[in-house]
């Protein structure tokens, strides 16, 4: 079986995971040195955020070279070096792909900008004509992820698409250049020894090219999310793909309205798998939680592909503060795990939640650096409070981050307590939890059956010799006849009393 159908992908964003020369940003050389930590608790293979050099207008979603390294990161040979030392390890380097927009100091838009309209450079991007007599209103009333308007008016008049920030001039995905220079950019990482990439904005890439104006409408289709022209893109990619040795991997970031649509794109000929953001998304109910596991199985599977279970990445609350915060969400985000790492499928874990860290909610407004924070003038604080450095020790200022004084943004103090080193001592913490999952996980298989329990419960097997209790509610409920017969695992509370479970707590059984 393919790895990377059952694999465990744990996410690095290296502005925050750890910091090798004390300037205060995390770098590839921080991340290499921390690879047999990754390696002990447990996990596959990493997927690490953009390294590319970049103005860093959106923290490198913003490219300006896609074939080389940030000097606030490291350079090339760190990535060389980086992904070497991970397969020693047994471990897997997924990369980010940004391919619906570039930055505007990309050499690209800079030439596009600098020539007429109608030039050739600029068919490589979205440049239209205003509105009105004077050209003066944006081509139509398409609005930016960021907020505001997706149109910025260039010197000579004519408007360029951003759908996310002014800084990311969106490409034209019907000019042959740009199709051209994706596929080396593909091969010029898959001969490095990358194992794959994960797709940023996927489902974005098509526009209508028409450009009407975005439909009120219930049902109407919407003119530059989920085109249908978008697969042309994936076919062409995977043949590319499948063109190298080692089970190399897409994984795509998918908004869509149903997992129905989700799965065109996971047919055999396009990307392996997806992001489950329905799974994601999904409330602390028992009956939404079982819903987005059944949907995302009965879609996924006529095209073959696995379920991808996650619960937090870069652009999301994270799940110990969505699932209500402090001891609660907590308990909460601890029984969550072992209900996703029971899963068939792939699971993707994001840096700092095997420490049960939360949102950062209170970071001062000056240190800030997200462009959503920036265009909604604050109405929307942004994804800053899940991209706080991780604490790796208390022994420095910078929680052990790096050998410098302070970290790119501020570490609450109460993380103190929340380090790595102290809980690795701890049978009882959240990331010896994790590493207890994860090395129970290798040995499940078997197809998903659920049991019948009661409201605010979820329980079902895994083949004929596992079993996974999950209970939602608040109060204690008796454990199924199943579980009270077999042994116990792991749980993921202190301990479960006899044969009831406690509110907010899952255990594994074998039986």
């Amino acid at each position: 079986m393919s790895w990377w159908r059952h694999a465990v992908i744990y996410q690095v964003y290296v502005w925050s995971f750890a910091d090798s020369d004390g300037d205060g940003i995390g770098d590839l050389r921080g991340v290499r040195s921390r690879l047999p930590y990754l390696r002990e608790l447990g996990v596959d293979a990493i997927w690490l955020n953009p390294f590319y050099p970049s103005p860093q207008a959106d923290n490198g979603y913003d490219v300006a070279d896609y074939r080389d390294v940030d000097p606030r990161f490291g350079v090339l040979a760190d990535a060389d070096d980086l992904i070497h030392d991970a397969h020693a390890l047994g471990l897997r380097i997924i990369i980010d792909l940004v391919p619906n927009h570039t930055s505007s100091e990309h050499p690209w838009f800079r030439a596009a900008l600098a020539a007429p309209p109608g030039a050739a450079v600029r068919g490589r991007y979205l440049f239209r004509d205003g509105r009105g007599r004077y050209g003066d209103r944006p081509p139509n009333n398409w609005t930016s992820r960021f907020g505001g308007r997706a149109w910025t008016r260039a010197p000579d008049g004519q408007w360029y698409l951003h759908l996310f920030a002014p800084q990311q001039p969106d490409l034209d995905w019907t000019d042959d250049e740009v199709r051209a220079e994706f596929r080396d950019i593909l091969r010029y990482w898959l001969d490095r020894g990358v194992d794959g990439f994960r797709i940023d904005v996927a489902h974005g890439l098509a526009k209508d090219p028409q450009m009407p104006d975005v439909s009120a409408e219930p049902g109407s289709a919407h003119p530059h999310w989920d085109l249908d022209e978008v697969h042309d893109v994936y076919r062409d990619w995977r043949r590319i793909l499948d063109g190298y040795p080692g089970d190399r991997v897409f994984v795509g970031e998918i908004w869509v309205q149903s997992t129905e649509r989700l799965a065109l794109y996971l047919r055999p000929d396009e990307l392996h798998t997806a992001f489950n953001f329905e799974f994601l998304t999904a409330p602390w109910e028992a009956a939404a939680l079982r819903k987005a596991v059944d949907d995302s199985r009965r879609a996924l599977g006529p095209v073959g592909a696995p379920a991808t279970w996650v619960l937090s990445n870069h652009d999301v609350v994270r799940h110990v503060t969505r699932y209500g915060g402090g001891e609660t969400g907590l308990r909460r985000a601890r029984a969550a795990i072992l209900l996703m790492l029971a899963l068939p499928g792939s699971a993707y874990l994001y840096q700092g939640e095997e420490l049960g860290l939360p949102e950062v909610e209170d970071l001062p407004d000056e240190v800030r650096r997200d462009p959503v924070f920036q265009r909604t003038g604050g109405a929307d604080p942004g994804r800053d409070g899940c991209r706080v450095p991780l604490p790796w020790s208390a022994a420095s200022a910078s929680l052990g981050f790096g050998p410098g004084p302070e970290s790119w943004l501020p570490q609450p103090p109460a993380w103190a307590a929340l380090t790595a080193e102290r809980q690795n001592g701890d049978p009882t913490s959240t990331l010896n939890l994790y590493r207890a999952a994860l090395a129970l996980r290798r040995d499940l298989n078997g197809e998903l059956t659920w049991l019948s329990t009661p409201g605010g419960v979820l329980a079902f097997r895994r083949g004929s010799g596992f079993l996974c209790v999950i209970n939602v509610g608040d109060s204690a409920v008796r454990l199924p006849a199943e579980a009270r017969s077999g042994a116990l695992l792991l749980t993921s509370s202190a301990r479960v009393p006899g044969d009831f479970l406690p509110g907010a707590t899952a255990a594994w059984y074998r039986c």
